[in-house]
């Protein structure tokens, strides 16, 4: 197995281009055609109000799961060169810190210091900081059996607390936006500002079902890298995976909503199948078929994740993009405007990602 897959930094380019403005620029087509299929598919990268799916629910767990993939390249390729358990251990809690801060400054900058009330410390770094660390420790101490109890532990003990631990003025079970656990637990134990005023999905209580996403990812990761089997089997064992967790998900789903905003156990296991299903496919076209040239648009981004999320965050490329671009676009429909400034700035992005690419210059916690 070789140390490093086009597959999954090709997966990881796709995801980080809908997560950095891929996502805005299909949302933004929608009511600009006049074709309901156009429509239909910008629809799909809207997050629903509350209970529901749509595919931009999808990136974030996705980007989670690959997280847990990755994670066992690096821990076997950290082996192969003598680190000990310790020593992982220590560099993955370290990376753990650095992307909680920077998720920190991610979320609030300018921060505001002498006002840590309005600080929002749950993060998307964060998170996947918290998730590799804790994936780590268990990839380290358990097979694959017993990581797949603790997946079931936690995601059925959360379960349970969501029904069975009343909130104070609503009672258990109750999993609307006002009264659901989750938001009184944020409200009672989360320093700092909430996303949503009541609760934060990037809490406290959903760290738990979320890191599940990452141990999947690392399941799936450990079957890869297992050389007794075929190519044809690592594939077909992961979409039989795929499509065993979405029907898991779709039928507890029957009882627990499934809700991106709770990160509800229906949630995780039918984002879980769909990872495994779309890792199957990109390994499939890439590793198996050798259809690799078209990954290479995907693969600069991939290569340099950590680097356009924040990016994105401190850089107006919609405002360069309209600086350059908008003496070309201009004569458009106005109602165009935003979908060519999205553009422009995608194709701004991209171009640079290829220069540090070319140059190898790769930004890594």
């Amino acid at each position: 197995m070789k140390k490093r897959l086009l597959s999954i930094d090709a997966l990881r380019g796709f995801d980080m281009l809908l997560i950095a403005g891929g996502g805005a620029f299909v949302s933004l087509l929608h009511g600009k055609t006049g074709w309901r299929w156009v429509d239909a598919i910008a629809e799909q990268f809207e997050h629903p109000t509350w209970n529901g799916f749509t595919f931009y629910d999808f990136i974030f767990p996705l980007f989670l799961f690959i997280a847990g993939v990755s994670l066992t390249f690096s821990i076997r390729s950290a082996k192969q060169k003598g680190f000990t358990d310790k020593q992982i251990y220590r560099k993955v809690f370290v990376r753990m810190l650095v992307l909680i801060l920077l998720g920190i400054l991610y979320k609030n900058a300018p921060i505001p210091i002498f006002d840590p009330t309005n600080i929002r410390f749950g993060s998307v770094l964060g998170r996947i900081g918290l998730a590799t660390f804790v994936t780590t420790l268990l990839f380290l101490n358990y097979d694959w059996r017993k990581r797949i109890y603790w997946i079931a532990g936690i995601l059925v003990t959360y379960y349970a607390m969501l029904f069975l631990i009343p909130v104070p003025g609503y009672g258990a079970g109750d999993l609307s936006f006002e009264g659901n656990l989750v938001g009184w637990f944020d409200r009672t134990f989360m320093p700092g500002r909430l996303l949503q005023g009541t609760y934060d999905e990037l809490a406290i209580l959903t760290q738990f079902p979320a890191m599940c996403l990452t141990i999947f990812g690392s399941l799936a990761g450990e079957w890869l890298q297992r050389e007794s089997i075929s190519d044809q089997r690592r594939v077909s064992t992961l979409i039989v995976a795929g499509l065993i967790l979405m029907l898991m998900g779709l039928l507890w789903s029957l009882h627990l909503p499934i809700n991106k905003h709770l990160w509800t156990s229906s949630f995780i296991l039918l984002t879980a199948g769909l990872a495994n299903i779309f890792l199957a496919s990109f390994y499939w076209m890439i590793e198996v078929m050798g259809w690799r040239k078209w990954a290479f648009f995907f693969k600069v981004i991939g290569m340099n994740s950590l680097l356009i999320y924040l990016g994105y965050r401190f850089i107006d490329f919609n405002y360069t993009s309209e600086l350059l671009f908008s003496g070309i676009y201009n004569i458009s429909a106005e109602k165009w405007h935003p979908v060519f400034r999205a553009v422009g700035a995608l194709i701004l992005v991209w171009t640079g990602l290829y220069v540090m690419y070319r140059n190898k210059i790769f930004v890594k916690v």
